[in-house]
């Protein structure tokens, strides 16, 4: 985790803070937003940006849940975001096309894959990044309950295969094999 924030600092960040958590914890989404709480608590930022989706896991509600614990206005799935004042826009795709919000800030938004074209790292910017303080806050002291998650995974299984189709040769015989297994 060090050595992400160190790269995130050296393509721009102003800052970077490590919530801490024991070796081998497993945080569920609660508990990664409760953390993330905590810290909005400590440095009152006007706008939080997170990722679509954990990388290590397909768990997709962080945003969601640190918006309502935190009461903010949210932005999801943001392909576009542009401040305007005390206010952010905010474009999203959704199935009908594109939307368009406008949330006042402070806000929660999560970013599609399309928000931004990634920086690269210089090397004098990995040099001056490695000089930068790396602030490192324990978990517990964000608020994060301690014991095991409230979310486990009980089991991951390949779906059922699906049977193979068939090819009929006009509308008329389609609705009576359709008659014939039952379906209408």
């Amino acid at each position: 985790p060090q050595e992400t924030l160190r790269t995130a600092l050296a393509v721009g960040a102003d800052r970077a803070v490590l919530a801490e958590v024991g070796e081998g914890v497993a945080l569920g989404p609660l508990e990664v937003a409760t953390a993330l709480a905590g810290l909005v608590g400590k440095i009152q930022p006007q706008l939080v940006l997170l990722g679509k989706q954990a990388i290590d896991d397909d768990c997709n509600q962080t945003g969601q849940l640190l918006a309502a614990m935190l009461d903010w206005p949210q932005g999801t799935f943001a392909s576009r975001v542009q401040l305007e004042g005390g206010s952010v826009r905010v474009e999203r795709e959704v199935d009908a096309g594109l939307e368009t919000l406008r949330l006042r800030l402070p806000a929660v938004l999560t970013a599609d894959l399309r928000l931004n074209e990634p920086r690269y790292a210089t090397l004098p910017n990995i040099m001056k990044a490695k000089k930068k303080p790396l602030e490192v806050i324990p978990a517990a002291d964000l608020g994060v309950p301690a014991g095991p998650p409230r979310l486990r995974v009980l089991q991951v299984q390949e779906p059922p295969a699906r049977a193979g189709g068939e090819k009929v040769e006009n509308v008329p015989a389609l609705v009576e094999k359709l008659r014939s297994c039952g379906r209408i």
